[in-house]
């Protein structure tokens, strides 16, 4: 039986497994990325079908690596007000803005902001001061709320609610297994109301080219996370974090090329018509 999909080529198979292997590894490692790092899929998929597949590959790699790392999780009753939970809060309201921008949005719109995004916090990851910190209340629950409503609405156009979780967690200087205990739940409920949300209001979505990449992809991306999550426990993960970002702001700046390029296309497409 053959699974690849129509218009897909065997070199553009393997070009997308290779990706969202990376992908795997690093979100293994560090918690989050893993959509940040797929996002070079867009190269190759078009984002109304490449951001629900690299949502629904994230919720894997997520489920796998939290299965793995269940020690370091914090139980449920610990989730509110100093968990996750009220960053869930918060993102269950922003994603249907996401999504909506999803559906409405032009796809190099989406290319050039989600480019810019990922430039800006490779940056910052790399750039940031030691010192620089922000305090907050341990017992407040409003900020961490809102920092979630803007990950949702992130998330539901990109596949990568993390961003905002994670750069608030690093300002804020948690340690590691506690930024994991945050972000890593965040982002698997985001990408799963996510998917509920498509899977209900624009169930084309989900058509036998998604399923035929998602049956070839899976069997490459647990395996990654499984290998990244080994590496978080063994060894010291601040060299790879480091690599991460870097894989990070080239992403971005690849989408943004490739939006300036569509751009480009579009506006002499225009011209050529009006000249006409």
């Amino acid at each position: 039986m053959d699974l690849r999909p129509d218009g897909f080529s065997a070199g553009t198979l393997i070009a997308l497994a290779v990706i969202l292997a990376l992908s795997a590894l690093m979100s293994g490692l560090s918690g989050f990325g893993f959509s940040a790092i797929g996002a070079l899929s867009l190269w190759l998929l078009p984002p109304k079908l490449g951001v629900p597949l690299l949502m629904t590959l994230s919720a894997a790699n997520q489920l796998m690596s939290l299965r793995q790392l269940k020690a370091d999780m914090k139980p449920l009753r610990e989730w509110w007000p100093c968990g996750a939970a009220p960053y869930l809060l918060g993102g269950f309201v922003g994603v249907p803005i996401g999504l909506a921008l999803l559906q409405g949005l032009p796809a190099s719109q989406l290319m050039a902001i989600f480019g810019a995004l990922l430039v800006i916090y490779a940056a910052y990851s790399l750039l940031k001061p030691d010192g620089m910190r922000l305090r907050a209340a341990n017992d407040g629950w409003v900020v961490p709320s809102l920092v979630g409503a803007a990950g949702g609405v992130i998330g539901g156009f990109t596949a990568f609610p993390g961003a905002a979780v994670v750069v608030w967690s690093g300002l804020r200087r948690l340690a590691k297994s506690e930024s994991r205990s945050i972000v890593q739940p965040y982002i698997l409920g985001l990408q799963l109301l996510s998917l509920g949300m498509l899977a209900i209001q624009h169930p084309g979505t989900f058509d036998g080219t998604y399923w035929r990449l998602l049956t070839l992809m899976l069997p490459v991306v647990l395996p990654g996370t499984l290998l990244g999550v080994r590496l978080y426990k063994s060894l010291s993960d601040i060299n790879f974090r480091r690599i991460t970002f870097m894989l990070l702001g080239t992403s971005g700046l690849g989408l943004l090329v490739k939006a300036a390029g569509a751009i480009a296309i579009f506006a002499a497409g225009v011209g050529a018509a009006v000249a006409r």
